[in-house]
């Protein structure tokens, strides 16, 4: 059986023929197996998904009990039709997971989904998982992006802290996994005391603590004069009358797309933070040559430089141009 019989991109989302299911579908399917609980991997209305706990919880507090027909856990290898599917470590977020599918005759996929290799506090490490075909994602899939140590952006976020004491700075970041991260960075690079979080974040963070991550003092941001110079809040925060009650804030974000100043300059940032959850250009190419499968399968981002990258390495690569992909929406 040939790679591209076993999986292969549909409008719903990659399909597997020989397990009748699809991994992260864009639109309710019958069967889904899902890689992480961000938005635009995780939707409600499926007859069935399968995913680790982590992320049925995750999709229980965002969706709802009542988000798909049926729950199933990840629990070791397990047969779905003439496949058999696994699910390991991603470094995305808690409870991520790439999903490797092995046919009865063929070669095994992994779908990585999200991932990252640098070491991230709030999940699970990045496992490589030895196989034929890996499907990468290639949202920073380009050389200019280098992303920095995150502790080094937070000696710079220390920094300003310092040397605007009376502005409370504003940190925007991804309320699921990103926002987690910001704070446990921050405690490890010294901020002790609380820190306010808008209230779109207190579920998510209030599960994580749950889960036993340590995310120190957090207090709701509901008052102009919040004991806590450090706010977090979702991007969108920024566009609405919530932000109008702090003064004089500085305005920073926490994404790998900060790397762009452009983008920081568009969204008025005066401190942009690039921590980022995804791999970067040397992660991304240092984890296809450590895997050295027999293809790569390219998705989510700047697929053509990696495609592009592949072919200068004797690398058969393909792109599987799925649509309905970026980042978490707010």
């Amino acid at each position: 059986m040939r790679a591209d019989q076993i999986l292969h991109p549909t409008d719903a989302g990659l399909y597997c023929p020989p397990g009748d299911f699809h991994i992260d579908p864009i639109r309710p399917v019958a069967r889904a197996l899902i890689t992480h609980a961000h938005g635009d991997h995780a939707r409600a209305g499926h007859g069935a998904v399968m995913a680790t706990r982590q992320t049925l919880e995750i999709m229980a507090i965002r969706y709802g009990e009542d988000f798909a027909g049926q729950r199933q856990v990840a629990d070791g290898p397990t047969r779905i039709g003439d496949t058999t599917v696994s699910f390991h470590p991603a470094g995305h977020i808690l409870g991520s997971a790439q999903i490797a599918v092995q046919p009865r005759s063929g070669p095994k996929i992994v779908v990585s989904g999200d991932y990252c290799r640098r070491a991230n506090p709030v999940c699970a490490p990045f496992q490589p998982v030895p196989c034929d075909v890996f499907v990468t994602e290639a949202t920073f899939g380009l050389p200019v992006f280098r992303h920095p140590d995150p502790a080094g952006e937070m000696v710079r976020l220390l920094a300003s802290m310092v040397e605007f004491p009376d502005r409370p700075h504003l940190i925007g970041a991804y309320v699921l996994g990103k926002a987690q991260r910001l704070i446990v960075l921050a405690r490890e690079a010294g901020i002790a005391g609380p820190i306010a979080i808008h209230g779109a974040l207190q579920r998510l963070c209030d599960y994580h603590a749950e889960q036993g991550i340590d995310l120190g003092e957090l207090i709701p941001a509901t008052a102009a004069d919040v004991p806590a110079q450090l706010v977090i809040a979702p991007p969108s925060a920024f566009a609405s009358p919530w932000v109008q009650r702090f003064r004089d804030p500085v305005i920073g974000f926490a994404s790998g797309w900060m790397a762009v100043r452009a983008r920081a300059r568009q969204r008025g940032v005066e401190l942009p933070l690039v921590i980022s959850d995804h791999v970067d250009w040397p992660q991304v190419t240092a984890t296809i040559r450590e895997l050295a499968p027999e293809q790569v399968w390219i998705t989510h981002g700047a697929e053509d430089g990696l495609l592009r990258w592949c072919e200068l390495q004797g690398i058969p690569a393909r792109p599987l141009r799925l649509v309905g992909y970026e980042d978490e929406p707010e």
